[in-house]
């Protein structure tokens, strides 16, 4: 994911940056001399991003940042920020704005890294900004713009997120299937119970639906087309599959799966990182719920 994170920004700056924009940090992350961040949850606020109050002031030549920002992936290695602010208080999605700001600025103070359940290798952190003045030069996306670039980025991000969910599960299966296939145990192998065989069937079709909700949401993010929806559903599918059957998975195991030495319980906890990460499980219900409403014309019921 911290690719993914790194590659999100090097897009927006690819697709919205002005031409100095551009010369000055795109060769930099394409590279990967630069590790760029996202930063746009704050420490009150996370799934109404339309409420951020992160404020960034006009002055004669410039901006003033003050605010702080939570839940940074690559916060703890990141060099270059892309930071969404609001512009004019009380204005909603209309008043936010993208800039792009150095993590060294005068003014920008890194937090130190959250202590997690896992993905440690996320380097998650926080950052607040005191006094950070920026020149205009710092503007890369305009009131008015920004906040819909932003949600694009997110539903590429919750395609990316549901695809790595398909992975975990997938060596999460193959790992079951290996050990269960040689385990002894009552005059078989563990494997050649069918309890077991169901258990491991039903992993496989969550995993085979959750991989052709990504592949169709990928589809259509290929194709420049809305994507909002297929990518709420396969989020939503595929980081509550992966957590799920991945504890399956392990039970097929025993507390052999427990061992530091298999990736399972490693695993586990990305999958359950995975439905907080860029929406929660609930956020994906009320984009899909909208969408139901707006399609019937009304609150959908049981009846339909």
């Amino acid at each position: 994911f911290t690719l993914t994170v790194h590659n999100n920004i090097a897009n927006v700056v690819a697709r919205n940056g002005t031409p100095d924009q551009i010369a000055d940090h795109l060769p930099r992350l394409m590279r990967g001399d630069s590790i760029g961040g996202f930063l746009l949850t704050e420490p009150e606020v996370g799934s109404d991003a339309t409420a951020i109050t992160m404020q960034a002031d006009k002055t004669a030549t410039g901006w003033v940042l003050n605010g702080s920002k939570a839940w940074i992936s690559n916060g703890v290695n990141v060099d270059l920020l892309s930071i969404w602010a609001q512009t004019e208080a009380g204005s909603g999605a209309q008043g936010i704005a993208c800039f792009l700001v150095d993590a060294d600025a005068p003014g920008a103070i890194r937090g130190a890294p959250y202590v997690l359940l896992g993905s440690h290798a996320l380097g998650t952190t926080g950052f607040d900004f005191e006094n950070c003045e920026i020149d205009d030069a710092a503007l890369m996306i305009e009131p008015g713009q920004a906040f819909r670039t932003a949600m694009k980025g997110i539903d590429l991000a919750r395609v990316n997120v549901a695809a790595m969910c398909c992975g975990l599960l997938q060596r999460a299966l193959s790992e079951a299937i290996d050990y269960t296939a040689g385990r002894p145990a009552f005059g078989k192998h563990v494997g050649d119970f069918q309890g077991i065989q169901w258990m491991l069937a039903d992993v496989a079709t969550d995993l085979e639906a959750a991989r052709l909700l990504t592949y169709t949401a990928a589809a259509l993010l290929d194709e420049g087309q809305d994507a909002t929806v297929p990518a709420a559903h396969a989020k939503k599918f595929a980081t509550r599959a992966a957590f799920n059957r991945i504890g399956e998975c392990m039970q097929t195991m025993g507390a052999t799966s427990l061992s530091r030495e298999r990736p399972l319980a490693r695993n586990l906890a990305a999958a359950k990182m995975a439905q907080f990460t860029d929406g929660a499980t609930e956020i994906q219900n009320v984009v899909i719920a909208r969408a139901l409403q707006r399609q019937y014309g009304g609150a959908p019921n049981a009846t339909d």
